[in-house]
């Protein structure tokens, strides 16, 4: 046996104002995008902001449903959305903010298991890194590629391309 470290690196920020210009257009959008939910059940709000390389915006938010789980995350939506109108532009940077009772998480709202796998797959797909901002009231945190919050991605399937 042998032991392993992993060690992931990110920028943190105190504020939006500490970020590039397009960095907090995107922050700004994610925070926008919560209008769009439809969370009864939960209350949790949650906005995502797509960043095509092309500099498209596409905007998603989280969708609830009483049938359970057939629902769907914010992430997910802004990149389904952007799939499936922009197939051959490749996704840049998704921003991702969360409300609690329309209350701004102090800590920024991690995403799903799912969302990450999906992020992976873009990123995969487009062969170029996903950047990923990750939004909350007292601190907002960068990760420049999906394999910094999702480091054992599963990609055991073969894609033919």
């Amino acid at each position: 046996m042998s032991s392993k470290r992993l060690v992931i690196d990110y920028e943190e920020f105190s504020s939006v104002d500490k970020m590039s210009a397009a960095d907090q257009e995107l922050v700004a959008k994610a925070l926008e995008a919560q209008a769009g939910s439809y969370s009864p059940y939960s209350q949790f709000q949650v906005g995502a902001a797509l960043r095509l390389e092309d500099g498209t915006i596409i905007k998603g938010a989280n969708q609830e449903n009483a049938a359970y789980p057939a629902g769907l995350c914010a992430e997910r939506t802004a990149l389904f959305a952007a799939g499936a109108n922009y197939p051959d532009i490749a996704p840049e940077t998704l921003a991702v903010a969360g409300s609690d009772h329309g209350v701004l998480c102090e800590s920024p709202v991690s995403p799903c298991g799912s969302c990450r796998q999906v992020m992976a797959e873009y990123q995969k797909k487009h062969g170029k890194p996903l950047k990923i901002i990750l939004v909350g009231s007292k601190r907002i945190r960068k990760f420049q590629r999906v394999e910094d919050i999702l480091p054992f991605i599963f990609d055991s399937l073969k894609m033919e391309q």
